[in-house]
């Protein structure tokens, strides 16, 4: 089948791109594969380092896709020897290592959650210790002859570590090295990625100069944030959309995104076409949250699910009605004297509340609640009669049915 038109192309490459670099080189690209009715070579990097994706790693992949479905050939690198390193780019300190057994473990899902984004049964997958496992200590060093001490210095993370004279340890400037050399040897004609790794892009760019081979364009997308509209989206911060997460799950952490974030998710996170996204976020804010949740959850699982979850939500959070999943949590009938029990205390035994303080905070606030009708805790100190099957709330995410266990 041939290629589809370079200016078809170049619309489709460009949406949710914050830099594609050199962009001038990428259109005469395009047009000289689409003349020899040859796919270019897309190269994708991860190093796995953890084990449950979310939607911020999504971004390059579904760039990958669309690549795809342009019919160039995507290339999956398994970066099991650069997570060995740890990635530097943008932090302040050395990441933790980890072991070899770790980063096997990991891989070995990776691929699993990679293939409800990318279409494996046309990709290359390489793992990057292929190569660098064999290589002899003569060729590492030849390798490190490349690049120049002053060249690494001029990365943002490694200057603001200089200058701070926070220390820069040595196998983290094999990092961007490896990443560039992985390049090299797949023979990579773009390479998708973050705008953190734009150094590592440009010096793939020199070392496949040096082996007498074409250089590759970086396509860089933007940085998702998280649910917090601030941070870079990731599980550590507690931002994140899971995509292994339940469709019911997901759809309630998107109707916590932040409105002013709703164009950068519907831009990198779906294919609706921008002048109807336009339409949706001129409209009432939830009405877009919706629209893009069943849009994502459509894609990682199915649009029955994604069309279940809206009801749900709608009728559950929205509307007020009862929970279908309400949680049983067993309090020891030796909690009580004389059948009572003080509101902060049951809160906190429940598992609603961390900790008693929370609880009276909560109180203050008006968040804590009886039975199905929502029936306020008015004092922290408050004696609550507990019966088997009481409802106890706290906000509308929280809550549980009380099961009394015996002594």
């Amino acid at each position: 089948m041939p290629f589809p038109p370079v200016a078809d192309q170049l619309a489709i490459i460009r949406r949710g791109v914050e830099k594609i670099v050199p962009e001038a080189e990428l259109a005469a690209m395009l047009q000289k594969s689409r003349d020899t009715g040859t796919p270019l070579r897309i190269k994708y990097g991860i190093d796995p380092t953890g084990i449950d994706l979310h939607l911020g790693h999504t971004v390059p992949m579904r760039k990958m896709r669309q690549f795809q479905e342009l019919g160039h050939q995507a290339v999956i690198i398994i970066g099991n020897y650069t997570a060995l390193v740890g990635d530097p780019s943008g932090r302040d300190q050395a990441r933790a290592r980890l072991t070899v057994e770790k980063v096997e473990a990991n891989a070995k899902t990776y691929l699993e959650q990679v293939g409800k984004v990318i279409d494996l049964s046309n990709a290359e997958v390489h793992r990057n210790g292929d190569w660098f496992g064999s290589m002899s200590f003569a060729e590492i060093l030849e390798l490190t002859s490349k690049v120049t001490v002053a060249q690494m210095l001029t990365r943002d993370d490694f200057s603001k570590r200089f200058a701070s004279e926070t220390p820069i340890y040595l196998h983290e400037c094999l990092y961007p090295i490896m990443q560039a050399w992985d390049s090299v040897k797949i023979r990579s004609d773009i390479e998708l990625g973050g705008t953190e790794q734009l150094y590592s892009f440009m010096l793939a760019r020199d070392l496949q100069q040096g082996q007498g081979l074409s250089q590759q364009i970086g396509v860089m997308s933007p940085i998702l944030v998280g649910l917090d509209g601030v941070r870079r989206m990731g599980k550590s911060l507690g931002n994140y959309i899971g995509i292994a997460e339940s469709p019911y799950d997901m759809m309630k952490k998107f109707m916590q995104v932040p409105d002013a974030c709703l164009k950068m998710y519907f831009e990198l996170l779906t294919n609706i076409p921008l002048a109807e996204v336009e339409l949706l976020l001129a409209g009432h804010p939830k009405a877009a949250k919706i629209a893009l949740a069943k849009a994502v959850i459509g894609e990682y699982h199915s649009a029955d699910l994604a069309t279940e979850a809206a009801d749900r939500w709608q009728r559950e959070i929205s509307e007020g009605a009862l929970p279908t999943d309400i949680p049983e949590v067993a309090l020891p009938a030796a909690s009580l004297t004389n059948g009572q029990i003080p509101a902060a205390n049951l809160l906190k035994q429940l598992g609603l509340c961390p900790s008693t303080s929370d609880a009276r905070r909560q109180i203050d606030q008006g968040a804590a609640a009886l039975t199905e009708t929502k029936t306020k805790i008015e004092k922290y100190d408050q004696l609550i009669t507990v019966t088997d099957g009481l409802m106890v709330w706290v906000g509308k995410k929280k809550y549980c049915r009380v099961r009394l266990a015996p002594n």
